[in-house]
This record gives C-alpha cells, sequence and structure tokens, in this order.
C-alpha cells in the first residue's frame, strides 16, 4: 500500500471525529470527507445522521408548500444544462404578465399554498433590448423593478410569501425587494475554474463567478434577507471541488448568518442542451455529497436535497438533511420540467418509514422567524401569521 493510500482513511477518520466534536474543519478535512471511498460511506452516513439529531431531536423534515413563478425565461447567461432560457424569438420565450401572475397565484392559495416561489433570468434586458421594451410598455424600469411589484401584487392579493431567485443583486436593487420577500435565492452551484473553460457548463456566463455570488450573499447580509444557496454538482466539479464550494458557503455564513438553507442538487442531463451527454450522478454520488455537506456545515445549518430529482429519495434521509424543499400541487418544476413533484402523501410516507415527521415551513424557516430576519416588513409580518410559536406552519393551516 502506498503511503497515500494509507494517509486517506486516516485523514478520513480524523475529519470525521473533528466534525461530531463540532470543531470547524480545515479545506483538507473538507476534502477528506467528500472524497470518501465507497467503504466509507455507512461510516459518513452514520455520523452526518447523528450530527443532524444534535440540532434537530424531534426528527422532523420540513417542505414548504409553493406555487413556482417563472417570471420570465429571458437570461443573460447560457449554461450549458438549462433548458429553462430561451431567447426572445425562441419558440417558449415568454415574461408572465400581472395578469398571468395573479391567475396563478390565486390558484395557489386555494390550494393551500404559503409560498410563491418566483423564479427568472438574471437581468435578461441586459442581453435583450427587446425585453426593456416589455418592460417599458408596462411601466417599468428594469427586470428586478418588475419582480419586486409582482412580488408585492401576489403577498397584497393573495397572502402567499414570495421567495425570490432572480440572480445578482446590488444593494439599491435587494432595496426594491427586500419589503415583500421572506427570503430570496442564489445559487453558488461550483468554484472550479474549468466550468468556465470551453465547453463547460458555465463557458457562456456573466453572473456564475464564486465572487459575484458570494457578493450578492453579502448584500443580502447587509439588507438582513435570508437567503438559499447550495451547489450543484455533476456539472464538471470534483468531489474536492464540492468541498470547496461548501467551505465557501461555511465561511460566508460565518461572517454574515445570511445563509438560511443550503441545497445540494443533482445534475439532470437534458436535450438540447450542451450538456445532454454529460454523465449524472448516482444516488450513492449524490448521498456521500449530502452526507458530507452535513459534516463541514455543522448540525445546525438546514440542508436541502430536492426529492423530484431521484426516484430513490428516500435514501437521502440518511444522511442528515432537514428539508425537501418546495412542493407544489399546481405548478411543475420549471426548472426540471421532465421531474414532477411527489405527492405530499407520499412524501409524508417515505419521510416516517425512516423516523422523521414531515412538516410543512413557512419561506423562512423557524431558527431565522425567532431571530427576526425579514423584520417588520409586510413579507415579514406574513410570515408571523402564517407560523405557529414553534416557527412552522400553524397546525390548522397544515391541514391541507
Amino acid at each position: 500500500m502506498t503511503r497515500t493510500a494509507q494517509q486517506a482513511p486516516a485523514a478520513f477518520s480524523r475529519a470525521l471525529e473533528r466534525a461530531l466534536a463540532g470543531d470547524a474543519l480545515s479545506l483538507d478535512e473538507a476534502r477528506a470527507l467528500m472524497s470518501a471511498s465507497a467503504d466509507a460511506l455507512p461510516a459518513l452516513c452514520e455520523a452526518a445522521a447523528s450530527l443532524n439529531l444534535q440540532a434537530r431531536s424531534h426528527r422532523r423534515v420540513t417542505y414548504s408548500r409553493k406555487v413556482f413563478l417563472p417570471l420570465t425565461n429571458l437570461c443573460r447567461d447560457r449554461c450549458g444544462y438549462c433548458t429553462f432560457v430561451r431567447g426572445p424569438r425562441q419558440a417558449g420565450a415568454h415574461t408572465m404578465s400581472p395578469d398571468e401572475v395573479l391567475d396563478v397565484a390565486r390558484r395557489g392559495a386555494a390550494l393551500g399554498c404559503k409560498e410563491a416561489l418566483i423564479s427568472l433570468g438574471d437581468h435578461p434586458e441586459l442581453r435583450h433590448p427587446e425585453h426593456q421594451d416589455t418592460l417599458s410598455a408596462w411601466g417599468y424600469g428594469s427586470t428586478v423593478e418588475y419582480t419586486a411589484a409582482m412580488a408585492q401584487l401576489v403577498l397584497e392579493e393573495t397572502g402567499l410569501v414570495p421567495h425570490t431567485n432572480c440572480g445578482t443583486l446590488s444593494d439599491a436593487e435587494m432595496a426594491l425587494l427586500t419589503p415583500w420577500n421572506a427570503s430570496m435565492g442564489i445559487m453558488l452551484e461550483g468554484v472550479s475554474p474549468r466550468l468556465f473553460a470551453k465547453g463547460g457548463a458555465h463557458q457562456d456566463t456573466f453572473t456564475k463567478r464564486p465572487e459575484q455570488r458570494v457578493a450578492t450573499l453579502e448584500v443580502a447580509a447587509r439588507a438582513r434577507m435570508a437567503m438559499t444557496t447550495g451547489i450543484l454538482i455533476g456539472i464538471g466539479e470534483s468531489p474536492e471541488e464540492r468541498a470547496d464550494a461548501l467551505m465557501l458557503i461555511a465561511d460566508v455564513h460565518q461572517r454574515t448568518g445570511v445563509v438560511q438553507e443550503v441545497i445540494v442538487q443533482n445534475f439532470r442531463a437534458k436535450r438540447s442542451t450542451r450538456m445532454s451527454g454529460a454523465p449524472e450522478p448516482d444516488t450513492g454520488e449524490v448521498v456521500r455529497t449530502l452526507a458530507a455537506a452535513r459534516l463541514i456545515l455543522g448540525p445546525q445549518m438546514n440542508i436541502q436535497a430536492p426529492p423530484n430529482l431521484n426516484e430513490d429519495f428516500g435514501a437521502y434521509l440518511s444522511t442528515g438533511i432537514n428539508d425537501w424543499g418546495g412542493i407544489s400541487p399546481l405548478t411543475m418544476d420549471f426548472i426540471n420540467p421532465e421531474a414532477a413533484w411527489p405527492a405530499v402523501d407520499r412524501l409524508r410516507a417515505v419521510t416516517a418509514e425512516a423516523g422523521f415527521t414531515l412538516r410543512e415551513r413557512t419561506a423562512l424557516y423557524p431558527g431565522f422567524i425567532g431571530a427576526g430576519w425579514a423584520g417588520d416588513t409586510p413579507a415579514g409580518r406574513r410570515v408571523r401569521e402564517l407560523a405557529g410559536e414553534d416557527g412552522f406552519v400553524r397546525e390548522e393551516l397544515e391541514a391541507w
């Protein structure tokens, strides 16, 4: 056995011990966990599950009942895996009108939804002058301005609490959105420089550099806006680079406290994209990444794994995750249209089979509600109307 092979199990064991002790991990230790061999996977999952229960002995796993509002599928970026984005003259290009937004939101509210997930491309008017013409005709100066107006419309007219994903933002842009959103999101996705090389997942992008994503998280922290971020695995990064990305997220959160949840999302290959032939991560690879993420990020972090991207999603409950993300009874996952949401009854059954109780949450996690995030804003006040003393959706409202 080589010296390197002898060192690998020892480094893994030390990293595992330090994570369980609550010690902040070094980059090398995080990489050792993320690079764990198949033989080490049971120990990795056992430790991750144990760490999760340090913060959640109640054994709850949460989800948010939502509608998905794809406000516009125009974008200035062109990622190698994306089928959501269209050019203005491509079939399927669309920007939702206020009437369309309100119609979907009202139908979602009637089905017991509490959250409106507003997703759109990053500043599409900077690439497509036609989009600016549309915005101007509707009386808006920018996509962010229009997004803020639609979040306000949804909140005031239906009571659904917006959570907006609209890419990189300045302080001034964040200020427009803050009153009408309980939380927002921007995925880090990855940190490998190879992703930006010719043929890479982020070859034709303007806003996917790690420093740009981190800057927006810092903007959100200054505005006291709780944020979702996370990594997209299987787009060309190595296991060590996944650890690098999670360590960067951990650093931002340690400095600012702004990250309310981290998503570990598996790449799904889609036809008509540059990455249509790229291999998808299998269940074992996702499980390893999730368990390592729990150990790297610690017991308090909310870690989410989308259940619609893997038929065997029940395996994720062995890794210390505590959230399934948004599930809609009305709208599909417009980012992954081939992947239907599981019915809530099935989600509850799978969760119970693993020994956990499924609970509905708002767009703002209980710990962030208790800490005063979203504050005395219209969105913050609405969250507090929906939440019970424990911070989850009040039981009489969850009975849908």
